[in-house]
This record gives C-alpha cells, structure tokens and sequence, in this order.
C-alpha cells in the first residue's frame, strides 16, 4: 500500500484536540486495509516526526433514519478506521496550517 493512500484526514473533535494538548496524542482517519507500523511510517514521512505509539480501532457504522415527504428513509454510515498516534515530547504537528 503506498504512503499515500494510509492517511485519508485527521479528524479534529474537541477531544482530539484536549489530547493533542494534554499527550501529544493525534487522531487521523486511515485506511482500514492499513496497519500500525505502516501509519508509523506514513506518519514520520509526511509530518517529520517521531512516532512513539499508534493504537488502532475501527469505529462502527451509524443507522440513520430522517422522516420525508415519501415516509422514513433509512441508511447507513460507513465504518471507518482511526488511529491514535503518540509522537515524541516536545514535537508537534500543525494540522491547521493548509486548512
């Protein structure tokens, strides 16, 4: 898998970034085919950091249902792949610098 497929985005919530702050601990929205020395790798490429840990997990896909002119509509959200990585004290990455 290339580089440049494993990170899809990272994902900026509110507890994100409490632990971007408090852990230096970053979210990112990966593939799910990726695993967890391929993202270390994606990771310290392309943001020029040291990795010190990347824990995984795959969030699930929501049921949605929304009530329209033509009755209740239902689907679901998509599952997707997360991974929390640790890089070392005292670096960072500047997520908001190309938004």
């Amino acid at each position: 898998m290339k580089l440049s497929e494993i990170l899809i985005k990272p994902i900026l919530t509110e507890k994100a970034n409490a632990q971007q702050e408090k852990l230096t601990r970053y979210a990112f929205k990966v593939a799910r085919k990726a695993n967890k020395l391929e993202i270390k790798k994606a990771i310290e490429t392309f943001y020029g950091v040291t990795v010190l840990d990347v824990n995984t997990l795959v969030v699930p896909g929501k049921n949605k249902t929304k009530f329209t002119k033509a009755g209740f509509v239902k689907g679901q959200k998509p599952a997707y792949k997360k991974a929390m990585v640790t890089i070392a004290e005292g670096e960072s990455i500047d997520l908001y610098a190309n938004i």
